[in-house]
C-alpha cells in the first residue's frame, strides 16, 4: 500500500471523526423520547471492515471502545460473509453488550462499490423493553426479570424490513410505538454514517483512505506506548465498596490492580465481588469499555479514540464476577460498580500522576424514576426516568466541577425543567447547588445537585442512589465529598429516607427530594487560599460555618 501524505491523513482522520458526528446528530434529532433527544443517553460509532474503530462522536463514554467489540462478537459467532448490504442488526444481550437490556445496540454494515467498507454501529437506551417493572426493576434477581433479550437478530434483510420481528420488538415494550420511533431514529443515523463513508471513498479511493487509516492507528498506538513507557514500573492498587445490589446484600467489594510493565497496562479484578443476586453485574465487555475511559482520562486524553487505541490495555475479570457477570445473572443497574471502578484506576495510578490524577466524583447515575397515569393526558400511561448530576473530583491546579453528570455518561444532559414538565405531571419545585457537599482541599471538590419533585398524579417510584459506603475521596489530603440523600414525604405520612425503592406508591402532592454527592478534594485544606474560601461563600457554594470550621476563613471577613 502506498504512503500517504500527512495533510490528507488528517483531513481523512477528521472526515472520520466528523461522520460519527453527523451520526449522533442525526439520532438525537430523530429520537421519539426524551431520555434520548434531551438526556441524549445515545453513543455511536464509525467502524472499519474489520471491526475497528474509525470514528467515535460525543456521547456515553461508558461505550467507549464497546460497539465495535459487539460487531467482532457477531463476527465470532457468524463470520465477517454473513454481513451483507442493507442488513441492519439489533441486539442488547447483556452477556454480549455487557450493558442493561434497555441499551440497543444497532449494527449496519457499509458496502461501496460491492465491497464491505465498514459498519455504522449505534446505542441508544430505549425506554422500556418489557421488564417486569417500567424501565428497568431495582429488585431483579435474574435477568430475566429485566426484559426482552436479543443475541444479534436481523432486522433488515438486505434492505428489507423484517416486519414480523420488528413487530416483536413492538408488543414487547410499554412504550411500543416510541421504541420503532427510537429503532428508526438509530437506523437513520446509521444511514447518515453509510452516506457519508461512501462519499469519502468516492472523493479519496479505499487505498488512500485505508492507508491513511493505518498511519493514524500507527501513530495513536505509538504515542499511547510512548505515555505508558514513561511511567515507573510497578503494581498499583486500590479498592472501595458498593452501598448494595438492590437486594439488600453489600456492602460489595471492588478490588483492582494496575501493572505497568513497560510500555502495556494491564487491570487486573481478581479479588471483586462474585457476581451478586442483585442487579448490579455487568458483562466483560462493559468492564473492558469502563477500564478503556479510566485509561483515556489519564493516557493521551486529548486525542479522540480509533483502533490504535487501547492496544496497550488488557483487561483481566474472574468468570461469575460482578464485573464478568454470566446467565442468569440480572445486570439492569450494571453501571454502578463500573463507575467506581474508573474512579479507583486513577486512585491507583495517582502516585506515579498526580498531575493527571483526581479525586473520586460523586460516583453513579443517581436515577430517579417515576410513572403512573397523567390525567392531563387522557389517564395515558408515563414513564420518567433521569439520572442526576453531581459533583467531580479537584485536581492539582483546579477545583471540581459542580453538578455534573458522572464519568460514565459524558454527555447526557438532565432534562429541562420546561421539558420535564410538559411531558409529565410532575412539578420540579426546587433545583441548584448543594451547598458544603464538596470534599475539602487545597482544590476544592465539587457540590453535588438538589432537587425536589411534586408528584401531580397518583404514581410510583423507583430509586436508585450509590456511593453512601465510599463517597468520593480525595486526594493527597483532601477531605471526602458528602454522600448521597433522598427524602419521600408523603402526604400525612412521616418522610421516609431511601436511597434504593422499587415500586414505592407516591399519592399525588407527594414531594421528593434528591441530594447527590460531592467529589472529593485535592490537596490539604490548610493550604487553601482565603481569596477562593470566599468567592465559594459568595457564590453559596459553601457556607459561613464551613467556611469557618474547615478553612479558618472568618464569614465577617467577605464583603
Amino acid at each position: 500500500m502506498n504512503p500517504v501524505d500527512p495533510i490528507t491523513t488528517e483531513i481523512i482522520r477528521n472526515a472520520f471523526i466528523s461522520i460519527a458526528s453527523d451520526m449522533n446528530a442525526t439520532l438525537i434529532r430523530s429520537a421519539f423520547t426524551p431520555v434520548i433527544y434531551e438526556g441524549k443517553d445515545c453513543s455511536v460509532a464509525l467502524i472499519d471492515e474489520n471491526g475497528e474503530v474509525l470514528g467515535q462522536s460525543l456521547g456515553l463514554p461508558l461505550f467507549l471502545g464497546n460497539l465495535e467489540i459487539c460487531v467482532k462478537i457477531m463476527a465470532e459467532r457468524y463470520g465477517w460473509d454473513y454481513f451483507q448490504e442493507g442488513d441492519v442488526f439489533y441486539m442488547n444481550d447483556s452477556y454480549m453488550t455487557g450493558t442493561h437490556l434497555n441499551d440497543s445496540t444497532i449494527i449496519m454494515p457499509i458496502f461501496w462499490r460491492g465491497q464491505r467498507i465498514g459498519f455504522a454501529a449505534s446505542r441508544a437506551h430505549w425506554l422500556d423493553v418489557g421488564a417486569k417493572d417500567p424501565g428497568t426493576p431495582v429488585d431483579s434477581h435474574e435477568i430475566y426479570q429485566e426484559g426482552t433479550r436479543w443475541g444479534p437478530t436481523r432486522l433488515y434483510d438486505a434492505g428489507k424490513p423484517r416486519q414480523d420481528v420488528i413487530e416483536l420488538l413492538r408488543l414487547n415494550s410499554r412504550f411500543g410505538d416510541a421504541t420503532i420511533g427510537d429503532l428508526n431514529a438509530q437506523i437513520a443515523a446509521g444511514n447518515t454514517g453509510e452516506q457519508r463513508l461512501q462519499a469519502l471513498f468516492e472523493r479519496f479511493g479505499p487505498e488512500t483512505i485505508r492507508a491513511a487509516r493505518d498511519e493514524i492507528y500507527k501513530q495513536t498506538e505509538a504515542r499511547e506506548r510512548e505515555e505508558i513507557t514513561a511511567l515507573p514500573d510497578g503494581e498499583y492498587s486500590a479498592e472501595g465498596t458498593i452501598d448494595d445490589d438492590g437486594l439488600g446484600n453489600g456492602p460489595i467489594p471492588v478490588k483492582l490492580k494496575v501493572t505497568i510493565a513497560g510500555d502495556a497496562m494491564t487491570v487486573d479484578l481478581a479479588g471483586s465481588a462474585d457476581q451478586a443476586a442483585g442487579p448490579v453485574n455487568c458483562g466483560l465487555t462493559q468492564t473492558v469499555a469502563a477500564a478503556r475511559v479510566a485509561y483515556k482520562l489519564l493516557i493521551c486524553s486529548e486525542e479522540s479514540p480509533n483502533g490504535g487505541s487501547f492496544q496497550a490495555l488488557d483487561v483481566q475479570a474472574p468468570v461469575r464476577s460482578i464485573f464478568h457477570a454470566q446467565e442468569p445473572a440480572p445486570c439492569g443497574w450494571y453501571f454502578t460498580p463500573l463507575g467506581l471502578l474508573i474512579d479507583l484506576i486513577v486512585k491507583a495510578l495517582s502516585e506515579v500522576l498526580p498531575g493527571k490524577a483526581a479525586g473520586a466524583h460523586y460516583g453513579d447515575s443517581m436515577v430517579i424514576t417515576i410513572a403512573g397515569q397523567d390525567p392531563r393526558h387522557n389517564d395515558d400511561f408515563y414513564l420518567m426516568i433521569e439520572p442526576t448530576t453531581g459533583g467531580w473530583g479537584a485536581f492539582d491546579g483546579g477545583d471540581g466541577a459542580n453538578s455534573l453528570i458522572n464519568n460514565v455518561n459524558g454527555s447526557f444532559k438532565d432534562l429541562p425543567i420546561e421539558v420535564f414538565e410538559s411531558k409529565y405531571p410532575l412539578r420540579i419545585l426546587s433545583y441548584g447547588i448543594r451547598q458544603d457537599s464538596g470534599g475539602a482541599g487545597k482544590y476544592r471538590g465539587g457540590n453535588g445537585t438538589y432537587r425536589e419533585y411534586l408528584v401531580e398524579s397518583d404514581s410510583s417510584l423507583w430509586l436508585w442512589f450509590e456511593r453512601s459506603d465510599t463517597p468520593a475521596w480525595g486526594l493527597f489530603g483532601g477531605g471526602s465529598g458528602a454522600a448521597p440523600k433522598v427524602l419521600i414525604q408523603r402526604p400525612g405520612q412521616e418522610t421516609m429516607e431511601r436511597l434504593k425503592a422499587n415500586d414505592i406508591k407516591i399519592p399525588r402532592g407527594s414531594v421528593i427530594r434528591s441530594m447527590t454527592g460531592g467529589g472529593g478534594g485535592y490537596g490539604d485544606p490548610e493550604e487553601r487560599d482565603p481569596r477562593q474560601v470566599r468567592e465559594d461563600l459568595l457564590d453559596g457554594f459553601i457556607s459561613p460555618e464551613h467556611a469557618s470550621t474547615v478553612y479558618g476563613v472568618s464569614p465577617e471577613a467577605v464583603d
